[in-house]
């Protein structure tokens, strides 16, 4: 029994196509090898049958990543395990779960990263340590006591000298709550290490982020690099008396957003999500207003922000409110609406017409 997290796995660019074929050497028989270790690990019936099954895979895996082409080897045929490369090409992560009787994840990971001054690729591993840390640490991590996740996005930032590796990852946590979260991770010397002083949210600062939601909900967290930014789904509690209670928070609709600015990813609530555009047009049909016929037009698959005077259609203010909010800003347009109704006609109601409610020209007497 495993889970298969779709977002996780194939983030690397060699995803695009099996290029196995191009290689030579070790790597595909060995590759051929950990597929079978895998399908025995994804077939276990039982815990510990998982467990002896995942340190054959494991211990297999690991001799292989030290092979000099495991560093950009697709391992096409590894369909569920992670390999994830990271932009700038300097960091391959490699990353897998395994799920247990009781719907727990024990994770997995080897960090494949290359020193561009000694000029070799370096392996590490982390190691879950989730049964002796809290759910949610807050400090500085080694590599041996690892929270445990699935990573599925890696954004490299410059910071001095020095470059930060920010993650964006998954857990599955237990039965009741699921969980994402954002990290970041650098080396000293050749250690990894997890965690960094990074995250502003108002006037406190945190070296990750933890988001807790209902299991039955799907939360979306996503990095957009034409923005420079971390967009997620805000998270509610499901009614106001479940505060605090993260099992039963789900997104509310709004979206918020961590935005590298000054070094530090600052939290920006109330962000506008934008759906990517592409070159490809979509056909609509709308009324021409001056025939009065329904007519095909192509469009452009381009997001328009509604508050842009210069729109097709021009721009509306929209201002997010709550219930309470609406009902108090009827009421208060009502009272308005009640005194200019109020207010005292002086116009003779026998001179009004009675379709326009103008005045009435009076007519000349004749002489």
């Amino acid at each position: 029994m495993f889970l298969f997290v779709g977002f996780v796995f194939w983030g690397s660019a060699y995803a695009q196509k099996d290029t196995s074929a191009l290689y030579t050497g070790v790597l595909p028989a060995r590759e051929d090898s950990l597929e079978v270790f895998l399908n025995d690990l994804r077939t276990a019936k039982n815990d510990l049958e998982r467990e002896e099954k995942n340190v054959l895979f494991k211990n297999y895996l690991r001799e292989t990543l030290r092979e000099k082409a495991a560093f950009s080897y697709p391992f096409s045929k590894l369909k569920t395990i992670g390999f994830i490369d990271s932009p700038d090409g300097l960091l391959r992560i490699v990353n897998w779960n395994v799920e247990l009787d009781d719907l727990t994840q024990k994770y997995y990971c080897f960090i494949l990263h290359y020193d561009k001054r000694k000029k070799e690729v370096k392996l590490s591993e982390l190691i879950d340590n989730s049964a002796n840390l809290e759910m949610k640490p807050e400090g500085i991590l080694e590599a041996d006591n690892w929270y445990g996740a699935l990573y599925y996005k890696i954004i490299p930032l410059e910071k001095g000298s020095k470059t930060l590796y920010t993650l964006l990852g998954w857990d599955g946590n237990n039965s009741m709550s699921t969980i994402k979260l954002i990290d970041a991770l650098y080396f000293a010397g050749d250690n990894p290490k997890l965690g960094s002083p990074l995250f502003k949210i108002k006037d406190v600062t945190t070296k990750r982020v933890f988001f807790e939601h209902s299991k039955k909900a799907v939360m979306s967290l996503k990095y957009e690099e034409q923005y420079n930014r971390v967009i997620f789904d805000h998270l509610s509690p499901e009614t106001p008396d479940l505060k605090g209670f993260y099992s039963f928070y789900v997104p509310d609709f709004s979206y918020d957003a961590f935005v590298w600015e000054n070094n530090k990813w600052v939290l920006h609530e109330d962000v506008i999500g934008v759906n990517k555009g592409d070159d490809v047009k979509r056909a609509v049909f709308v009324k021409n207003e001056r025939t009065g016929k329904i007519e095909k037009r192509e469009i452009k698959n381009k997001w328009v922000n509604p508050e842009d005077q210069n729109a097709p259609g021009g721009g509306s203010e929209h201002i997010a409110v709550t219930p309470d909010q609406d009902q108090l800003n009827q009421n208060a347009e009502k009272e308005g609406l009640d005194k200019k109704m109020s207010k005292k006609d002086k116009r003779d109601p026998s001179n009004m017409n009675s379709t326009l409610g103008n005045q009435k020209r009076k007519k000349k007497r004749k002489s």
